[in-house]
């Protein structure tokens, strides 16, 4: 009778497992007898690890095992912490954070040495760890659409630093540590709460896209027109309403854009005084001609 009771409760417990939720496929993997390592993509040139939007709330603990990986992806997840131990995955160059939770970044992110590329977007980021300064070759960084309002003033010693999005932030000024980044080419700081540009723009003599659309920027420097490298200048959306006379000298864009893809001076939706609306409408080459006239007359 004990007996045929314990085989029922088996049967039943049996019946709940099969039931249950779906481990995720990382879990299942270990669960199956295989090595975590397997889990690894070796490409012709990155060792890779993928862990995509597996809902996971916590990194599991096999990661931190795996010094080899060269490119981890933990984003999409419900990750709020990023443990000490990611420094232990010193040979890494890729790592994509994006779209996590995550409040603060582990200082011993300073630890990765080899890192490339960081994309810590779609977070709760409040600060950044001037650890991260440590990351001599860094190259792209990508930490919008979270809460910052400032970066370290560490933050000079990113000389590799070529792309750089702050886009989606609290920043009312740039901060001053980006313009130490000479290596820049790309630069995203829209939709922040940005009232000026200071004129040490001009030290970023490598700058081709510059981004500043949907803030509060009531004028643009005269410094800015010396940036010749400018390839698209996106300033839609403040409350621009002259432009610097000096401003033809950005002879790398090519027209006047409407389509936020492409290259060129996007400079819509701004209260601009007039003649300007109408000067635009003829085109780029109409809008230099005049402001070159206008200068020649001051």
């Amino acid at each position: 009778m004990g007996t045929e009771h314990s085989k029922n409760e088996g049967r039943r417990s049996m019946v709940f497992l099969r039931k249950g939720p779906k481990l995720p496929a990382w879990e299942e993997a270990l669960l199956s007898g295989k090595e975590p390592k397997s889990l690894l993509k070796r490409g012709l040139r990155y060792v890779s690890l993928s862990l995509i939007m597996k809902g996971m709330t916590s990194t599991p603990d096999f990661l931190w095992g795996l010094p080899e990986v060269q490119k981890l992806n933990l984003s999409g997840n419900q990750l709020m912490v990023i443990p000490p131990s990611l420094g232990k995955l010193d040979r890494l160059v890729v790592l994509n954070l994006g779209g996590n939770c995550l409040k603060c970044l582990p200082k011993e992110i300073g630890l990765l040495r080899n890192l490339k590329v960081l994309f810590a977007n779609m977070n709760c980021l409040t600060e950044v760890p001037a650890e991260l300064s440590l990351c001599r070759k860094l190259e792209v960084l990508s930490l919008s659409h979270n809460c910052i309002s400032q970066l370290p003033l560490s933050f000079t010693d990113l000389m590799s630093l070529k792309k750089l999005n702050l886009s989606n932030n609290h920043f009312v000024q740039i901060p001053l540590c980006i313009f130490a980044l000479r290596s820049l080419d790309f630069l995203h700081l829209g939709s922040n709460r940005l009232e000026n540009i200071a004129e040490s723009v001009q030290y970023l003599v490598n700058l081709q896209i510059f981004i500043i659309e949907n803030n509060n920027i009531r004028t643009l420097p005269r410094s800015l027109c010396f940036i010749t490298t400018l390839e698209l200048l996106n300033v839609d959306y403040n409350a621009i309403q002259t432009l610097p006379d000096d401003l033809y000298l950005l002879r790398q864009l090519p027209r006047i854009a409407w389509n936020p893809m492409d290259k060129g001076l996007h400079i819509a939706h701004n209260p601009l005084s007039r003649p300007l609306p109408e000067v635009i409408e003829g085109g780029l080459d109409v809008l230099f001609s005049y402001l070159r006239e206008k200068k020649e007359h001051n």
